[in-house]
């Protein structure tokens, strides 16, 4: 994989770097598919194999945006920090801001970051459309001019960190992490934050390097999870899940404390792997296990669930996404499979739509903020894919051989990254996808979305 553009930052060899457009480890499947000249010819991952010698090639006239990032240790999880720039915003440069913990070789090695990336200019082809031609700027200048910016502000986290989610409750923006060492904790992201928008707050930041202190911390549990979710309609209520298949509800108190459900929700016979609060209503959530089930809770009701779903799965499920405006739930398991549950029929065990693309465990899936047709899967296959469940078969001339075995509700795929672990749609930028993986993170927006 080669890069240009990288930025160095003083308090850690840290770059944030941008694709070049040839000899890269990276390849993209758009929708229409047309080869070239009859000399290009689209690779569909799982469809076909490469031959030694070939490599693939990035093709970037299927990117408005692309960027690259590194932070060292591999984060397993991040989430989106919301931030005072508007809402639907698409005018570049962009700017976002993410919260994310690391998974280092040590437990004293971890780090609880967050990282704040400006500057970010679209691909080639977006600035061919979006610039007026003055040609005469010179093109170094403009290069300097172009390049991404990255700020990062890290607090050392004894552990590492298995998921991480962000919230808003009132002033302070919120991180619950779930750790190795088994407990949740949630920090305050305040000092964090402020020190990525301001260089002399930053300064001072990085002189103190002390030790992340959680507001409140949970070790009731008594074993490892990864499962946790922030209320979107109760600010600072949470649910956490853990490996030995107990969920918790947490309430928020006066004064930066949370009372914690001394019964816990127990239907479940394995881990719980991922939760999600429900979007509309206020006291109901989804959780998911290795169980192969998927469970619909009332914090109401009795700790038991009030809907289920067995052998959703024919193996582990591992990641759920509650659909913000329309009644349906995706999940994506160790089975490569794609599922959309429709909560109307839920209890009748079938699924409205499944799809099988991934050839390996799916480890991420989100349904897009801005189209609720539209969601995003990432797994073990190194392959992040992009789908609209609004598009319909049509037979038309002219594919190139191979997409023709393709669903057509399958919009994009996206590779490049080694063991992708987490994807987030930007929920104020339309259309921008991040995604972490072993090999640090993407930040991007197809021409598909």
């Amino acid at each position: 994989m080669s890069a240009a553009d990288e930025d160095t930052l003083p308090q850690e060899d840290d770059g944030f770097e941008e694709m070049e457009s040839s000899g890269s480890d990276e390849d993209v499947m758009e929708g229409d598919g047309q080869a070239g000249d009859g000399e290009e010819k689209v690779y569909v991952p799982g469809l076909q194999a490469l031959q030694p010698g070939e490599e693939l090639e990035m093709d970037r006239s299927a990117y408005r945006m692309y960027h690259e990032c590194q932070t060292g240790a591999p984060c397993l999880s991040f989430d989106v920090v919301r931030d005072g720039e508007g809402e639907g915003r698409e005018q570049f440069p962009l700017s976002l801001v993410l919260c994310a913990g690391t998974q280092a070789d040590t437990a004293l090695s971890n780090r609880l970051i967050v990282m704040r990336m400006h500057n970010l200019h679209g691909t080639d082809k977006e600035k061919e459309e979006n610039e007026s031609s003055d040609e005469e700027s010179d093109e170094d200048e403009e290069d300097e001019d172009n390049k991404p910016q990255l700020e990062l502000a890290m607090m050392p986290h004894y552990g590492g960190i298995n998921r991480v989610r962000v919230t808003q409750r009132g002033e302070q923006a919120l991180a619950a992490v779930w750790s190795e060492k088994g407990q949740v904790e949630i920090f305050d992201l305040r000092p964090q934050l402020e020190a990525v928008h301001s260089s002399s707050v930053m300064s001072a930041f990085v002189k103190q390097q002390k030790e992340a202190t959680p507001l409140f911390s949970f070790a009731g549990h008594m074993s490892e999870g990864f499962a946790i979710d922030w209320s979107p309609k109760v600010p600072g209520r949470l649910v956490s899940g853990d490996c030995k298949k107990n969920i918790h509800v947490w309430e928020p108190q006066e004064g930066g404390t949370w009372k914690i459900d001394q019964r816990p929700f127990s239907s479940h016979s394995k881990s719980v792997e991922d939760l999600q609060w429900s979007p509309t209503e206020a006291t109901v959530f989804a959780s998911c296990s290795v169980d192969q089930s998927i469970r619909i809770w009332d914090i109401r009701a009795p700790p038991n669930s009030m809907l289920s779903a067995n052998e959703a799965h024919s193996s582990d499920i591992n990641v759920i996404s509650w659909n913000r405006t329309e009644p349906f739930i995706l999940s994506g398991g160790d089975d490569g499979l794609l599922k959309v549950w429709d909560l109307r029929q839920f209890q009748s065990g079938r699924p409205v739509a499944s799809f099988k693309q991934h050839s390996a465990p799916v480890t991420s899936v989100q349904w897009s903020p801005a189209d609720s047709s539209v969601f995003a899967a990432a797994g073990a296959d190194d392959v992040v894919s992009q789908w609209d469940l609004s598009v319909e078969s049509c037979e038309e001339g002219g594919q190139a051989e191979g997409l023709k075995q393709l669903p057509p509700q399958l919009l994009f795929l996206h590779q490049g990254q080694k063991e992708v672990k987490e994807i987030h749609w930007h929920p104020q930028i339309p259309g921008v996808l991040i995604s972490t993986a072993l090999s640090g993170f993407n930040i991007f927006r197809t021409i598909s979305v």
